[in-house]
């Protein structure tokens, strides 16, 4: 496996993230993976290349470039903690639809045009905030986006006109959501509201409920870390690239 830092031109500024590419060279599928509200760091760089062990390039993205430069918290986060949660919407409050499309964009440019991708679809997955990150993506690109995944996603079925479970009739990817039942973000109610927009929207899906776990449980740098769940949560993941983007 191999890693390289790259940027990215996007209507709103430069990009800093990073590359992961199989160590065979051979061409493989492009996969967009979206951090979670902790951004880019060693948890989740050690993700992207396990990916790109698996046979995927991988394009890590800091989604918060308008704000800042990794590392996103300077203290550790504790979204108990008002300084937390002060700091975090300071780093969402840019990314409206309308930015996350823009970013999209140049996104799924870079990561078609880099070397060592293999043409065809591409899959997106997305953690904490950006579970509906993702769907935004594949509802933007239908025709690139085969794959869309989200994992303890928040607020992905709510009352607000920018809910993103309502972007759901442009989207063809297949699609999957992995939630927490200890999850204030999105509670039972919330995932049985999307459960009901998905069966209406009629594609293929999976959502499933990861039973005693908690908001943030893939990521093994968090103090709820979940280790079987997180290896189902990988699994789950390379079963649903497998099946669409080879």
């Amino acid at each position: 496996m191999s890693e390289t830092t790259c940027e990215i031109r996007t209507a709103d500024g430069t990009v800093d993230g990073y590359l992961f590419r199989p160590e065979s060279g051979a061409p493989a599928p492009g996969v967009l993976l979206l951090t979670d509200a902790g951004g880019i760091r060693e948890a989740n760089r050690k993700l992207s290349a396990r990916l790109a062990n698996a046979g995927y390039v991988v394009l890590l993205p800091n989604v918060f470039y308008r704000t800042t430069r990794p590392p996103t918290f300077t203290f550790r986060p504790d979204f108990s903690d008002e300084r937390t949660r002060k700091r975090f919407a300071e780093l969402a409050g840019p990314l409206t639809p309308d930015a996350i499309e823009r970013d999209a964009t140049a996104f799924l440019e870079l990561l078609r045009s880099t070397s060592g991708v293999s043409p065809g679809p591409v899959g997106v997955v997305g953690y904490c905030f950006t579970g509906g990150y993702a769907l935004r993506v594949a509802a933007a690109y239908p025709d690139t986006v085969a794959a869309a995944a989200s994992f303890h996603g928040g607020g992905l079925c709510t009352d607000a006109p920018t809910s993103p479970h309502r972007v759901l009739s442009r989207v063809k990817a297949r699609l999957y959501f992995g939630h927490a039942d200890q999850d204030r973000s999105m509670p039972k109610d919330s995932i049985d509201k999307l459960a009901a927009a998905l069966a209406a929207w009629g594609g293929k899906f999976e959502s499933e409920i990861y039973p005693g776990a908690a908001h943030g449980w893939t990521s093994e740098d968090s103090a709820i870390y979940h280790p079987a769940h997180a290896e189902r949560a990988y699994s789950k993941l390379t079963e649903l690239f497998q099946a669409t983007l080879r």
